[in-house]
């Protein structure tokens, strides 16, 4: 009796290569893991994207304004200085700036920051300056209090 040695090519595919066929599925799982991480980054830092100037806003349980066009924020800092958006202006060179910006809307959205630590007669001008340019939709920004210490609720 003979006993062969296996060699290269002596199985049942007789030395010929066998063709697998092309995969013809798309793997989209690394597609997906790098949307999440964009969504999350962006979820991240849309927040900071927002705030321009820092102020300590006072706390109020007010409900949210809502609506659908972007408003613009004037912003009254510790040290009365007046920014429009990131811009710091003068009072009287507030009202000029806003119209240009809304393109003569007198009916486009204002929302007001003011530092909490500044005088009520600066915000006042600054909301007076502004109704007497013909804006009438000024809104004054809050902080939300905590929901444990909201005014007017009772401790059990």
């Amino acid at each position: 009796m003979v006993m062969m040695s296996p060699t290269p090519g002596s199985g049942r595919s007789g030395g010929r290569r066998v063709r697998r066929r092309p995969m013809s599925e798309i793997n989209v799982t690394p597609m997906v893991d790098v949307m999440l991480v964009l969504l999350i980054v962006f979820m991240v830092t849309a927040p900071l994207l927002t705030v321009g100037v820092p102020v300590d806003l006072p706390k109020t349980a007010a409900n949210q304004i809502g609506g659908k066009d972007e408003p613009l924020v004037v912003t009254i800092n510790k040290n009365s200085d007046i920014f429009l958006q990131d811009s710091k202006l003068d009072l009287d060179q507030l009202a000029p700036r806003l119209l240009a910006i809304s393109q003569n809307r007198r009916d486009a959205r204002i929302f007001v920051r003011g530092d909490q630590t500044i005088p009520y007669g600066t915000i006042m001008s600054v909301i007076g300056k502004l109704n007497g340019s013909g804006f009438k939709k000024v809104a004054l920004i809050t902080d939300p209090v905590p929901s444990a210490a909201k005014p007017g609720q009772r401790r059990r």
